[in-house]
């Protein structure tokens, strides 16, 4: 083992596969293989303490990674009065939001578009593999630096349609800093969805889960075809009280909770 460290009320199954992530590979019931830019280590949970072996970083990135400082029971509290939330933390507890890293955030979500998560994860790996370095463990997700002279021809391996014109633009834009991702941890988040919206394909729902997953703007509120479905059959008078006190948080219960079938 490298290192361990300990977070309340947290269930690493259920983060991983809460929609929010696509790089992870599952061992067995309780050990995942998991991988972050040019990171990766296998990781387990016993009670509330995460164990990590082989890594190729020290624990820092890694609870900056499953948001270590994030105030995850606290949140919880202010649910308290809306009954689906209250629902969802008893029949799936310990989802939190991690914090992942912008690049690759941006790149998975423009391939998620109109995609399943099974579909989601063989692209992206298939783009670690083609532009990745190899390592250890697999492949490192390619930096901008590497995928910046690629054209849509050079893409044709992923097999993405229609995406490959978006991965494109994302790739020119923020390598030349048309869209400044460090810019955005500084901006409020309408400003930050508006610099997004820059890249052609992102819209409101891409933008929506990079601000959200990458960079734990709470106000995000992504709406997909499972939140749309919640959102029409719970809230048709709009959100509660509880649900606006951490939107995005709340959004990954009630996702994972209706595509699951818990609601």
């Amino acid at each position: 083992m490298d290192f361990s460290f300990n977070l309340k009320g947290f269930s690493l199954y259920n983060t991983l596969y809460s929609g929010q992530c696509f790089r992870f590979r599952e061992i067995n019931k309780n050990r995942f293989l998991i991988f972050s830019g040019c990171n990766s280590c296998y990781v387990w949970q016993e009670g509330e303490s995460l164990f990590f072996e082989e890594s190729s970083c020290d624990g820092f990135f890694w609870k900056e990674y499953f948001n270590y400082n994030f105030d995850f029971m606290g949140k919880l509290e202010k649910f308290k009065g809306d009954k689906i939330l209250e629902r969802l933390i008893g029949c799936c507890p310990g989802i939190y939001i991690l914090k992942q890293n912008p690049f690759e955030t941006l790149i998975s979500f423009i391939l998620s578009t109109n995609n399943n998560i099974k579909r989601i994860q063989k692209i992206i790996e298939i783009l670690c593999e083609n532009f990745g370095e190899k390592n250890k463990n697999g492949y490192s997700f390619p930096k901008v630096e590497v995928l910046k002279e690629c054209s849509e021809k050079d893409f044709d391996v992923l097999k993405a349609g229609f995406r490959t014109k978006y991965l494109v633009d994302a790739i020119k834009k923020v390598y030349t800093k048309e869209v400044d991702l460090d810019e955005l941890y500084n901006l409020n988040f309408e400003e930050a969805k508006e610099k997004l919206k820059k890249i052609h394909g992102v819209a409101e729902k891409v933008s929506s889960c990079v601000l959200l997953f990458a960079y734990n703007k709470m106000e995000s509120f992504p709406v997909d075809v499972w939140i749309k479905k919640v959102v029409d059959e719970y809230y048709k008078e709009g959100l509660t009280k509880q649900v606006l006190s951490c939107k995005g948080l709340a959004q990954q219960l009630l996702f994972y909770g209706k595509r699951n079938g818990f609601i």
